[in-house]
C-alpha cells in the first residue's frame, strides 16, 4: 500500500475499489461458500386431541434434520442445510389446511407429516394447489393416495395393506396355537380412521372363520367406556380388536381390566396406545401381552436403535411416529439431493422415481405407485416384559408370540 505523508495514494484507492467491485460482481461465489438453507415444512397436530402424536412426529423430524445436517447437508446443493419450519394442524382438517397456507407463504420446499387421515386428506389437497411436495407420515386412509394427486406421497402402508397383513398374521398366530379364537368384537373410533378399518376387518375376518359378534363405535374424545366394556363382557368374545387413538384405547383397556374382562387376546390394528411406550410404562399390567399390527422401526438396524436410545436418554418415550417421521424427512432429503433443486416440480419427480433405502423401517426399497410406497408394510407387535417386541414377520422378529393369554 502506498502511503505519503499519512495519506493513501490515489492508485491504491483505485486498486482497492476495483477489487471491491470485482467481489461484489461475483455473488455466486459468496453464495456457494454459504448455501442458503432449505426450508422444510413439518406439519403436525401439537394442540388438541392429537397433541401427543403430533409431538412424537415433530421429535422424529427434528432428529432427522439434525442427522442430515450433521452428515454434511444436501451434497448436490453445495452442502445446504435443512431448516425446519413448523406448523400446528391443531388436530383438525381445517387446522391442517391453514397450516399448509402458512408453510407455503414461508417458502418451504416440501411438507412432511399430518398424522391423522382427515388432516392428511385436507392438507395434501391444499398443498396440491401449489404443486407443493407432501410426504404423508401416518394417515392410513387409502383415499389419500387414490385421488391422483401428483404432489402426495405416502411413505407408510395404508388401510388395505395393514388390514390384510393384520389378518394374515392373526390367522397364522391362531393356527399355531391350535385355533383357540373364533369370536371377535371390533371396537373403533367413529372417524375416518376407525370406521374405515373396522369396515374392512368386518368384511374380511369371516372369510377366515372368525365370527364378528359386534362392532362398537365410540367418539373421539371419549370420557367413559363403561357401557362399551359392559357390552363386551356380556358377549364374551375370544378376541377384542380395538382401532382407536391413544386416549380412548387407554380408557377402554383400563375399564376392561377393572371389570375383569379377560379374552384370549387383545389384537389391535393401527392402535394409538398398544404401540406406545407411554402406555406400557404408565399401565404395565393393563398393557402386558397386548398385540398390535402397526408401524414400527426395524429392530435389526443400528441407526434405529441409536435413535431410540437418543430419544429415551433425553427423557422421551418411544412410539412409531418417531421412526416414521425420521425416515420421511430422510426420504425428502434424498429426493432433494437427487433433484439438485428445491423447485416443487423437480422434487415431486425425484420422489416419484425414488428407490430410497436409507430409512429405519422394516421395509424394502421405496417405490411409489400412484403416490403409495409399495415397499412399505406393517409388523405385528406384542408387549412383553415391559417392552414392545416384533413377533411377525419372522425375518424382523425379536420375540416369539404369547397366545392365548386368557379366556
Amino acid at each position: 500500500m502506498s502511503i505519503s505523508n499519512g495519506r493513501i495514494g490515489r492508485r491504491t484507492v483505485l486498486r482497492g475499489g476495483a477489487a471491491l467491485g470485482a467481489t461484489l460482481a461475483m455473488p455466486g461465489i459468496l453464495r456457494a461458500q454459504t448455501p442458503e438453507a432449505i426450508k422444510v415444512g413439518i406439519l403436525q397436530p401439537v394442540t388438541g386431541t392429537l397433541a401427543q402424536d403430533g409431538e412424537l412426529g415433530r421429535t422424529g423430524a427434528e432428529h432427522a434434520i439434525k442427522a442430515v445436517n450433521d452428515a454434511g447437508g444436501i451434497a448436490s446443493l453445495g452442502g445446504a442445510k435443512l431448516e425446519m419450519v413448523f406448523a400446528d394442524a391443531r388436530s383438525t382438517p381445517e387446522g391442517g389446511t391453514a397450516a399448509v397456507e402458512q408453510l407455503q407463504s414461508d417458502g418451504v420446499a416440501a411438507i412432511v407429516g399430518g398424522f391423522a387421515s382427515p388432516i392428511c386428506l385436507a392438507s395434501s389437497q391444499a398443498a396440491a394447489r401449489y404443486d407443493l411436495p407432501y410426504i404423508v407420515d401416518v394417515g392410513v386412509s387409502d383415499q389419500i393416495v387414490s385421488r391422483g394427486l401428483t404432489n402426495t406421497f405416502r411413505f407408510a402402508p395404508g388401510f388395505g395393506t395393514c388390514s390384510k397383513t393384520a389378518i394374515d398374521n392373526l390367522v397364522k398366530l391362531n393356527e399355531a396355537a391350535g385355533n383357540p379364537a373364533r369370536t371377535v368384537v371390533l371396537v373403533h373410533e367413529d372417524g375416518l380412521f376407525g370406521s374405515g378399518l373396522a369396515k374392512l376387518m368386518a368384511a374380511e375376518l369371516p372369510k377366515h372363520g372368525f365370527e364378528i359378534l359386534d362392532t362398537i363405535a365410540h367418539p373421539t374424545p371419549a370420557r367413559d367406556m363403561s357401557n362399551v366394556a359392559l357390552r363386551i363382557r356380556s358377549l364374551k368374545p375370544d378376541l377384542i380388536i380395538p382401532s382407536s387413538y391413544y386416549g380412548e384405547t387407554v380408557l377402554l383397556m383400563r375399564t376392561l381390566h377393572q371389570q375383569r374382562v379377560e379374552p384370549k387376546g387383545f389384537y389391535s390394528v393401527l392402535n394409538g396406545a398398544a404401540s406406545n411406550m407411554r402406555f406400557v410404562k404408565e399401565f404395565p399390567e393393563v398393557a402386558d401381552l397386548d398385540m398390535d399390527c402397526n408401524h414400527w422401526h426395524d429392530p435389526r438396524k443400528d441407526e434405529a436403535q441409536a435413535l431410540k436410545k437418543s430419544v429415551e436418554d433425553a427423557g422421551g418415550l418411544w412410539a412409531y411416529n418417531i421412526p416414521l417421521n425420521y425416515s420421511c424427512v430422510k426420504l425428502l432429503a434424498d429426493a432433494i439431493d437427487r433433484a439438485k433443486s428445491t423447485e416443487p416440480k423437480a422434487i415431486n419427480e425425484a420422489l416419484a422415481a425414488s428407490t430410497f433405502e436409507g430409512h429405519i423401517m422394516p421395509y424394502g426399497p421405496t417405490k411409489f405407485e400412484n403416490g403409495q410406497n409399495t415397499g412399505a408394510r406393517p409388523v405385528s407387535l406384542q408387549v412383553q416384559e415391559g417392552e414392545i417386541k416384533v413377533i411377525y414377520p419372522e425375518e424382523f422378529a425379536n420375540a416369539k408370540p404369547v397366545f392365548p393369554i386368557g379366556g
